[in-house]
């Protein structure tokens, strides 16, 4: 076996003299990360102090610009060159890093006074996800997710990290969230070297958000655990963060509850602008750290992010250029918040039309939706008809794609519907879940 790098044990003596708990609750391969010095650190330099030749970096140039291809640069609109096709450092273009910081803070107060990390640039909230599972996750580690959870999950932490996955209700049969069985599951994993706890809101599949006092429900079960000796891990993966249409839901991060709230509890939000800023293919996401510690905090920050970035650096290498370039100069732009709230008010007209249809008499007597009052999704109970064969039924019968995420219920986003068409998908899922619970 290798021995662990000189720099790897540098970052973990820090880590262990600054923030002894959240050092225990690196996985082993958290503990080998490090962010190497060699051609990315002295090509850094090069950009600073060489004048006069830079003959560094893997990138051809011409003119002191990268050199590119005229047919893929023509179909770019207000960017350089080198916005375009060099390579972004990689934890990411430090402006864009830093106006992420800001604008998370403008949209969570909350954070006011927290400790965290300056957010590192990952390729995508998947790719984020999965940095926080090579950095915490161990095989066998207890992970805690809802019962009704984004099938991904399982194979970031499951699969790829061997994770001991176990569930919680969403829902307790009132139809509140569950804060009861999120406790008892957190109390009696006090015993372990640490859990994992990953959340998820607005959610997906239900398209649910808590309210202020389940919000706080959660933060005071995971404070309670740490308060009985559990080391916490919490990943709060805010994938759909800011679509909320009620009143009266917890607008922020649960992450600004979490963030520097106790010594055992290590928070970890991943965002970007994904769905908040319908991008989806632009490949962009961040991961913050949070830990409430007595020590050197901005030392323990500057080491998870060396190691988060020395892991980018072994995985994916960077995240794209063009990409940052393109979010950095929309994020900038002076139509930027007036865009973003004109698309979220056409999502809410959806979302209250889905609520209008699932009212009238006979789909109430069909199907039970769980609550849902933000995000892209709803989920709907038919009790007494198979989900996975009315998904196929109209499927094939009737060009309808939904998707079963349960014996007897469905996912369906509303956010790739136009508000016209509501109605009528509703009308087929009626007539057809009926034909089948009539005629099974």
């Amino acid at each position: 076996m290798e021995q662990i790098e000189p720099l790897a044990i540098e970052l973990n003596e820090t880590l262990r003299r600054e923030a002894p708990q959240l050092y225990l609750a690196l996985s082993a391969l958290g503990k080998e990360l490090y962010f190497p010095r060699g051609i990315l650190t002295q090509t850094a330099e090069a950009r600073e102090w060489a004048h006069r030749y830079d003959a560094t970096i893997g990138i051809a140039t011409m003119g002191g610009e990268p050199m590119h291809l005229p047919s893929l640069y023509g179909h770019l609109i207000g960017l350089s060159p080198r916005e375009a096709f060099d390579y972004a450092p990689a934890g990411g273009l430090m402006e864009l890093r830093r106006l992420w910081q800001e604008h998370q803070a403008e949209l969570n107060p909350g954070l006011a006074g927290k400790s965290r990390s300056l957010p590192v640039v990952t390729s995508g909230l998947t790719h984020g996800l999965s940095t926080f599972a090579d950095l915490f996750c161990d095989a066998g580690d207890l992970l805690l997710i809802p019962d009704m959870n984004w099938g991904n999950y399982r194979m970031i932490f499951g699969t790829r990290r061997g994770a001991a996955v176990t569930h919680f209700p969403l829902f307790d049969p009132s139809g509140r969230l569950d804060l009861e069985s999120l406790r008892e599951r957190l109390l009696s994993a006090t015993s372990r070297p640490k859990v994992l706890l990953l959340l998820n809101f607005p959610h997906n599949p239900t398209g649910y958000t808590p309210d202020h006092r389940e919000a706080q429900g959660i933060r005071d079960a995971v404070v309670e655990a740490a308060e009985a000796g559990a080391n916490v891990v919490v990943c709060v993966d805010d994938a759909y963060f800011g679509l909320f249409y009620e009143d009266g839901v917890f607008r922020e991060s649960l992450f600004t509850l979490l963030a520097d709230c106790h010594p055992r509890v290590t928070a970890v939000k991943v965002d970007g602008p994904t769905k908040e800023d319908y991008s989806w293919g632009l490949r962009v996401g961040f991961i913050t750290f949070s830990h409430h510690e007595g020590g050197d905090g901005e030392a323990v920050y500057q080491a998870l992010e060396k190691k988060a970035c020395g892991l980018i650096r072994g995985t994916v290498s960077n995240s794209s250029m063009l990409s940052q370039s393109l979010l950095l100069k929309a994020m900038r732009s002076e139509g930027y918040r007036r865009e973003k709230e004109e698309l979220f008010r056409t999502l809410k007209e959806r979302y209250l039309e889905v609520k209008r249809v699932l009212s009238q008499a006979a789909f109430r007597e069909l199907f039970r939706p769980y609550p849902f009052n933000s995000g892209y999704f709803l989920c709907l109970k038919v009790p007494g008809v198979d989900a996975e064969r009315l998904r196929r039924r109209l499927l094939e019968d009737h060009g309808v794609g939904v998707i079963s995420v349960g014996s007897e219920d469905l996912r369906i986003a509303y956010s790739c519907l136009e508000k016209e068409h509501i109605p009528d998908l509703f009308d087929i899922l009626y007539s057809t879940a009926r034909e089948l619970k009539d005629r099974p």
